[in-house]
């Protein structure tokens, strides 16, 4: 089961967005907010009531539903920063001349999932990996070239006057 939480027209640049959020990818619920509590960017905060709402969404889901949700097995299982609209502005030249700029919006949206909710299937992936990665093979040997066989250096031409 998957829980989402979405934080829509934040007044930040998604490619900053994106640093943030590509540092809790993967990590545990609780790993993942104490990051974010020590975070110096601008945007950790938001990101934490983000993070914050989907495990809160993954509680009010499991008392709603009667789903059995274990918050301490909870993962972010994706996090991702799209684009907003832009806003339009001008900032004044030299000249009478105008510069065009434009601020940045993001879209976040956070999926936390439960670690080992398959029911054994990850189980059996990981055993099928390690079985197959035994007999593999090595990878082919690169043919060292002959210490003898340099490149010769290219004629000069005289400069014409």
């Amino acid at each position: 089961m998957e829980f989402r939480a979405k934080a829509r027209f934040i007044r930040v640049s998604p490619q900053k967005a994106r640093l943030v959020l590509d540092l809790i990818k993967g990590k545990r619920v609780e790993d993942a907010l104490t990051t974010l509590q020590f975070t110096k960017k601008r945007i950790a905060p938001a990101v934490f009531q983000l993070v914050r709402s989907a495990v809160e969404n993954a509680n009010y889901l499991s008392g709603e539903k009667g789903l059995d949700v274990d918050v301490d097995r909870l993962y972010v299982k994706d996090a991702f920063a799209n684009d907003g609209p832009r806003m339009k502005r001008i900032r004044p030249a030299p000249m009478g001349r105008a510069y065009r700029y434009q601020r940045r919006i993001a879209h976040m949206e956070v999926v936390l999932a439960e670690k080992g909710a398959q029911n054994g299937a990850g189980l059996a992936t990981v055993v099928g990996e390690e079985e197959s990665a035994a007999p593999a093979k090595a990878p082919a040997k690169k043919k060292a070239k002959a210490a003898g066989a340099k490149k010769k250096p290219a004629k000069k031409t005289a400069a014409r006057k």
